[in-house]
């Protein structure tokens, strides 16, 4: 500009020799600057220090150059003065200040002693003196605030990002099912909680609308949008029918993205049963002294009934049928007592036909014809099964009794088969009856505690029954029938080749 049209507002130089070269230089030393900042590994306090000497010296030269242009040029310095500061320590910034007002000074002593004609007040070196402290010492304090509030924020930022990890974390982990659903009823986030209860915990259920994953879900969900009221009957779902309870909310009271919580309520009933079953436990420990009193009265005096020479013949075997129940009433409180304690079962490896057979035998005298027909079938070779004797017996006597109540055609009388066989080759006893057999939405309840479609029942024998069967290492399983009626089949473990 000082050698351009515009130039005589600027000014004639002083020496324009040394203005050009100090411009030349400077365009210079930019560029080589530029080139080492990109390529050098200097720390950037060191590149603001070496700029800011380099600014100063260029200056300085500018000002005894142009004289006229010199407040103009301490301005700018003041500028990047300022700019240095704020990132180099405050001893640094200090020692740019005070190299910058040393350099204008020497060059107003020499242009005073060697050039009396220049006419520049002292006043304006001390005035940019302390402009210079001042500045440097305020941007070096402004610089100390950015950095503290930079740092700040960036601790912040990871401590929200940890905060948000621990959440998501939290909300995958959750028992409780957690579903996100936009103003387009589609899940935009799902827990490891709704993806078992929806489907296999690999598939994704992001993307996929909530009246495709259960439509009654979705119209729940619409209904309460709507008018706000929440439906508080469990909703079932899946093949399993799994008691789901539903819980809504919204993400942000102005939004209409929803949380949808999905708590399983079969869980809870499970819990319910558990401490129940506990209590029950505690229960028959206590009564168990109470029912083995009379029960060890009524055999002793069985006993001594029977060994009377005056009880006839005919009564005889009813004495010896009451000694038998008595034995088996007292063995199935020993079931339930070793059942609440968790006592180990005695398995023994047996002949499963002859057992059977004089299961069936016995259970004939017990039960007259017109409540239902009992027999045996399968095959009649032995074979041979791990198990507790007393447990198969009472396991049998539920599932038996159980068919001739319930399977049985209205109007006739039950016809039940218990047949030996081999099944997925293990041992399997299989009792079958001809009766209407059990309807799709009971068989998932079967074998739960306190569960009963009958009026009289406890909902106990095929829990009883089954964990007997898990006590000996076998399952109890219910097996759809395609002709009709029911089967149930107790699947015994493998054969011990040491005990064959």
């Amino acid at each position: 500009m000082v050698f351009s049209p515009v130039g005589a507002l600027i000014g004639e130089p002083h020496n324009a020799v040394l203005a050009q070269a100090t411009c030349l230089a400077y365009l210079a030393a930019s560029l080589a600057l530029l080139q080492w900042t990109r390529g050098a590994k200097a720390s950037l306090p060191e590149q603001a220090l070496i700029g800011a000497g380099v600014d100063v010296v260029v200056a300085t030269l500018a000002v005894h150059a142009l004289p006229t242009a010199g407040p103009g040029v301490a301005l700018m310095l003041l500028v990047n003065l300022g700019a240095a500061s704020l990132f180099l320590p405050l001893r640094l910034g200090l020692f740019t200040a005070c190299f910058a007002a040393l350099a204008l000074l020497a060059e107003y002593v020499w242009s005073q002693v060697h050039e009396s004609g220049a006419q520049r007040p002292l006043a304006e070196i001390l005035m940019f003196t302390v402009s210079f402290f001042a500045m440097v010492t305020l941007t070096h304090l402004l610089g100390r605030r950015l950095r503290e509030s930079q740092a700040l924020a960036e601790r912040r930022g990871q401590e929200a990002e940890n905060l948000a990890g621990i959440n998501e974390l939290i909300i995958r982990r959750m028992r409780t099912g957690v579903l996100m659903v936009d103003d387009g009823r589609r899940v935009r986030m799902a827990n490891e909680a709704a993806l078992r209860l929806f489907g296999d915990a690999s598939d994704s259920l992001e993307g996929r609308t909530l009246a495709e994953l259960s439509p009654e879900l979705g119209a729940r969900l619409e209904r309460w949008l709507q008018g706000g009221a929440l439906d508080d009957t469990p909703l079932l779902h899946g093949p399993e029918q799994l008691e789901i309870q539903p819980r809504f909310a919204r993400l942000l009271t102005e939004g209409d993205t929803v949380l949808v919580f999905l708590d399983d309520a079969s869980l809870v009933a499970r819990r319910a049963e558990s401490l129940t079953l506990s209590a029950m436990g505690r229960f028959s420990a206590s009564l168990a002294h109470e029912i083995r009193n009379p029960l060890a009265a009524i055999s002793y005096s069985v006993q001594l009934l029977e060994e009377s020479p005056d009880l006839p013949e005919s009564d005889r075997r009813l004495v010896q049928i009451i000694h038998q129940q008595c034995q088996r009433t007292n063995g199935i409180v020993e079931s339930v007592l070793g059942l609440a304690r968790r006592e180990r079962a005695v398995t023994e490896q047996f002949d499963l036909v002859a057992f059977v057979r004089r299961f069936v035998d016995e259970f004939q005298q017990l039960v007259p014809t017109e409540n239902g027909a009992l027999r045996s079938a399968g095959r009649e070779r032995p074979l041979q099964g791990m198990f507790d004797r007393r447990h198969l017996h009472q396991v049998l006597t539920v599932l038996v009794q159980n068919a001739i109540n319930y399977g049985r055609m209205p109007g006739e009388s039950a016809r039940v088969t218990i047949a030996v066989a081999e099944r997925e080759g293990r041992p399997a006893i299989e009792v079958n009856d001809r009766g209407p057999g059990i309807p799709e939405a009971v068989v998932p309840q079967l074998g739960r505690p306190f569960f009963t479609t009958s009026e009289h029942g406890t909902g106990l024998g095929l829990y009883i029954a089954r964990e007997l069967c898990r006590a000996n290492g076998a399952s109890l399983d219910y097996v759809a029938v395609p002709g009709g009626g029911a089967c149930f089949r107790i699947l015994f473990s493998g054969r011990n080749p040491l005990l064959s």
